[in-house]
């Protein structure tokens, strides 16, 4: 699938396509434009279009200044304000571009364009005010008519609701193809929405369709291999991701869905080989580095995980994740000092991270810094319920300073919550609680 088709924020030269959207053409004044004598309007129309025809030819320096001549003496022209955005986002100059949609929109809150502009930037951004702009848009027409444009609207609201709403995506989409024919982003899109819609069967079937329209499409393959992989049908899902592997051997994607299967057939070795060779194609990538630590992790080399981990800290040294990740390394390599440093650095960034204050807990426990592992285990209770893991900690921490009726009360907690799932600590808890005569 092309980048087009999977990203929502895009320039709207790639949207509309050059003279889609009237410019150079003389049209109908735009709506929101003031009324009057049309004799008095044509200059000023005639203007405009003649800026217009400079957008056209991609000479945006020349069209910036000239509409900032002509809305010094039409401020109020919601077409005007909604070319001057339209510059400044063929030019990425997204904050800018914004701030002119947002004035084209006050002058005219039925403009079509701008509605979808505005929406496709903030949607780009993650910013939350994208649905709200895209469903205006999605209501409203583009001036003059254009079915291609106003099913683009459609498409955006579709694919940016595909997870959050996915009733409300699919609606979208349907409304898209009963103006525009389907492609195969659109049957794409679909998969993706069923899938999010926990629909399976349907995910997969439109998946496999837009593999025959489109058999040699990385982005379909795994989109169904993500979904048999879920469903742990690793028989399915291999030959699949190997067919893709051999038309793009470096796709990270690919690579990592493959890591994924053997893993998951219980091939640890061959896994762990697929992201070595990966790691040796795509060195400088952070998430194939990352990638390739996390499983060095999960098979037990840690000086090699641990290794990689300071190398993406090196290029980002605040993401909480990767701190997480090299303090549970740490915490194996019975390194605790710098294990609860990394973890200390990840809640500095990031204070509701559970995890990380269970990591800070654990490795004070170990290091003896009980007071220390119980401040930590409070912190984790604001963000996460007690489990097993954090009740026993606090038990042994208040024995080891000999708080016998707190250490008792947790012991008791303790064992009513293991159900038997942790013989070794259950043991430890009776005999304990036995000793304080509890």
């Amino acid at each position: 699938m092309s980048d087009t088709a999977r990203r929502p924020g895009i320039c709207l030269v790639l949207l509309f396509g050059i003279g889609a959207i009237a410019m150079a053409q003389p049209v109908p004044l735009p709506p929101g434009t003031s009324g009057g004598d049309q004799e008095q309007q044509k200059p000023a129309s005639d203007a405009l279009e003649a800026v217009e025809s400079t957008i056209e030819a991609k000479n945006y320096a020349l069209a910036a200044s000239r509409l900032e001549v002509y809305l010094s003496a039409h401020p109020e022209d919601g077409r005007a304000l909604f070319d001057r955005g339209y510059v400044e986002d063929a030019q990425g100059h997204t904050d800018a571009a914004e701030g002119w949609y947002r004035k084209a929109i006050a002058v005219d809150p039925k403009q079509f364009e701008s509605r979808l502009a505005l929406g496709l930037l903030l949607a780009a951004k993650g910013d939350a005010g994208a649905r709200e702009q895209l469903d205006a848009a999605t209501q409203l027409e583009p001036n003059p008519p254009n079915p291609g444009a106003k099913a683009q609207a459609d498409r955006a609201l579709a694919r940016l609701l595909r997870s959050s709403d996915p009733t409300g995506a699919r609606d979208a989409l349907v409304d898209a193809l009963k103006l525009t024919p389907e492609t195969t982003a659109d049957t794409l899109l679909a998969a993706e929405i069923a899938e999010s819609a926990g629909d399976g069967e349907i995910a997969e079937q439109e998946y496999r369709k837009a593999l025959q329209s489109a058999p040699d499409s990385s982005y379909a393959t795994a989109g169904l291999a993500h979904l048999l992989i879920n469903e742990k049908r690793y028989a399915d899902a291999q030959p699949l991701v190997e067919a893709a592997l051999r038309r793009d051997p470096a796709d990270p994607a690919l690579n990592a869905q493959l890591a994924s299967i053997l893993n998951g057939q219980g091939k640890q070795a061959e896994a762990l080989a697929v992201l070595e060779k990966l790691h040796k194609l795509q060195q400088a990538s952070p998430s194939v580095t990352l990638m390739l630590a996390d499983a060095d992790l999960q098979a037990g080399k840690l000086d090699e995980a641990d290794a990689l981990y300071q190398q993406l800290l090196a290029q980002t040294p605040n993401d909480p994740g990767v701190l997480d990740a090299r303090g549970q390394v740490l915490i194996r390599l019975q390194r605790y000092p710098e294990a609860i440093a990394s973890f200390r650095k990840a809640v500095a960034v990031r204070p509701d991270d559970a995890d990380a204050w269970s990591g800070i807990a654990f490795a004070d426990s170990e290091a003896h810094q009980y007071q220390d592992e119980l401040g930590a285990l409070s912190m984790r209770s604001k963000y996460a319920e007690e489990n097993p893991a954090s009740l026993f900690l606090r038990a042994t921490a208040y024995d080891s300073l000999h708080q016998s009726k707190a250490a008792a009360e947790y012991y008791q907690r303790f064992l009513a919550a293991a159900q038997g799932k942790f013989p070794d600590q259950e043991w430890q808890a009776k005999h304990r609680l036995a000793a304080l005569g509890k």
